[in-house]
């Protein structure tokens, strides 16, 4: 993995090259291609990144972007595009000195995936030749998943793509979901793989750039006093919550056919999970740091039939009251059909067969329209035996949590028994809390730059690979297999603004626990 670069976050590059701090330059010179460069991913996310990148002095000398959409805008028309994004959503204003070279790196392209791709790569061609660019391509399919597939073909019959380790370069970023289910991730890998060797494909997953989800790995195998505990000799059991506090917003169309469990559990608590649960990986190669992850996948217990009814709780939202203000239910947001069975909070129980985990249990959540938005990794650890301290039935002691907040409040606490000050021996728990703003003075980069980053730098440690992807498809297929089958079970409702349906609460109060708020 690329070394570390610690920069002022409010300190442009300039600035930083006048005091002589500028960070090095991390990848070789590249055409970044965006199919869908005038989307709301391209506005919000990868626009603003790759502004802040080069803020930092980590985009490449020579580097050309090129936004790729069916609009006929000019090339002006799309660095005004770029730049309402970079002032509405980046984590840095515009810099006076930095935005006009910026921008210069920016062009668009009209092209349609329906049509040929010539113009696009005759665009491309005059882009590359006038920055004295060698062709190496990175293609980003900021666009709809019904559109992978022909976009690749597309980039296929154009012979724009050179597989193998020939130069120019070619690398193509696919946003999730990848799929709808198993036997469509499969098509959609399958696809990829008659363009693409797999070295050249990174399947991204926004939360696995994120600064306290790359910290889990290090947090673990860089201090003695946490890697000895992490197995079933002291753990009690793992809880994993990502509370969403909006509804379905504007994703509607999007959200009526995925839901809870496909958009959410499949990709991002796995991801999760698989980095909380890892076997300590031989090299921090990114193969390696992948099968290590597969392995968990592979070591998870099956979920069919019945076990599905008592180890799984899905829910939908109703209306209610988010900080104080009133809010739809699910089925009255618009484009929502009002007798949808789609939902919008999972809660499972799991366990992953192994040495490590045996007979710990792992509870994993996620919802919209909770009270807070919150992404948070609770260690559970055992309790300490009924004598000394607590030995008294009534008081017992609270066990030690180890807390590893991935959002919005980064860092993490280890909940500890202190004795309080006084002639009297009386514990209380308190918390030993690292965050990181007050640590390091500093935002952390948003997941899309140091993605962005790894793939101009040919780092794939940070994506999933294809067999990844299939296995978490594989797991989840039975749960969701077992749902299409009862379609006239009740879904369990909860009022907007509380922490799912009371099923969820005694999902884990049958195993004598309970859900620790984020």
């Amino acid at each position: 993995m690329p070394e570390p670069v610690l920069t002022a976050p409010d300190t442009s590059l300039y600035e930083q090259l006048a005091a002589g701090t500028a960070p090095p330059i991390a990848a070789e010179p590249v055409s970044v291609v965006i199919f869908g460069g005038a989307g709301d991913l391209a506005h919000r996310k990868l626009l603003p990144a790759l502004y802040n990148l080069h803020l930092d002095g980590l985009l490449p000398p020579r580097v050309a972007i090129t936004g790729v959409g069916r609009k006929s805008m000019t090339d002006d028309d799309y660095r005004q595009f770029a730049r309402t994004g970079v002032e509405s959503f980046s984590r840095r204003p515009i810099d006076a000195h930095a935005w006009p070279t910026f921008a210069a790196n920016l062009f668009w392209a009209s092209a349609s995936i329906d049509g040929s791709l010539a113009s696009l790569g005759a665009r491309l061609d005059v882009v590359e030749h006038e920055r004295g660019l060698p062709g190496d391509r990175l293609y980003y399919l900021a666009v709809p998943p019904s559109l992978f597939v022909p976009t690749v073909q597309q980039l296929d019959r154009a012979r724009f793509i050179v597989k193998g380790t020939a130069r120019p370069t070619a690398r193509i970023v696919v946003e999730k979901p990848i799929g709808h289910d198993l036997e469509s991730a499969r098509a959609i890998n399958d696809a990829i793989a008659q363009v693409f060797d797999e070295h050249q494909v990174y399947r991204i997953d926004h939360y696995l750039g994120k600064e306290t989800v790359q910290n889990i790995l290090v947090l673990r195998f860089a201090n003695s006093i946490f890697e000895p505990l992490f197995n079933q000799k002291y753990i009690d059991h793992v809880q994993v919550t990502v509370a969403e506090a909006e509804g379905v917003g504007n994703r509607a169309g999007y959200y009526e056919s995925a839901g809870a469990l496909r958009d959410m559990v499949q990709n991002h608590l796995l991801q999760l999970l698989c980095l909380v649960a890892t076997e300590p990986p031989r090299s921090l190669d990114a193969d390696v740091i992948r099968d290590e992850k597969l392995e968990v996948l592979q070591s998870l217990r099956p979920l069919q039939g019945e076990d599905v009814d008592t180890s799984t709780v899905r829910g939908r939202y109703e209306a209610g009251f988010v900080m104080g203000q009133p809010v739809p239910g699910y089925r009255e947001e618009p484009g929502v059909d009002p007798g949808s069975r789609t939902e919008t909070f999972v809660a499972l129980r799991l366990w992953i067969d192994n040495w490590r985990w045996a007979g710990v249990p792992f509870f994993l959540r996620t919802g919209k329209r909770l009270p807070k938005r919150a992404s948070e990794i609770s260690v559970h650890l055992k309790e300490v035996p009924p004598i000394l301290f607590n030995r008294n039935p009534g008081a017992r002691l609270d066990p030690n949590i180890l807390s590893l907040r991935i959002q919005p409040d980064e860092g993490f606490a280890l909940g500890i028994s202190s004795k309080i000050p006084g002639p009297r021996v009386r514990v209380y728990p308190v918390q030993m809390d690292f965050h990181y703003g007050s640590t390091f003075g500093a935002t952390s980069p948003e997941a899309y730059e140091r993605l962005l980053l790894d793939v101009m730098a040919g780092d794939q440690t940070l994506f999933m690979r294809r067999d990844q992807v299939e296995a978490a498809w594989h797991w989840v297929m039975p749960i969701l297999d077992r749902w299409a089958s009862d379609s006239t079970a009740s879904i369990p409702t909860y009022a907007a603004g509380e922490w799912g349906p009371p099923e969820a609460d005694r999902l884990v109060r049958t195993m004598g626990r309970e859900w620790k708020a984020p």
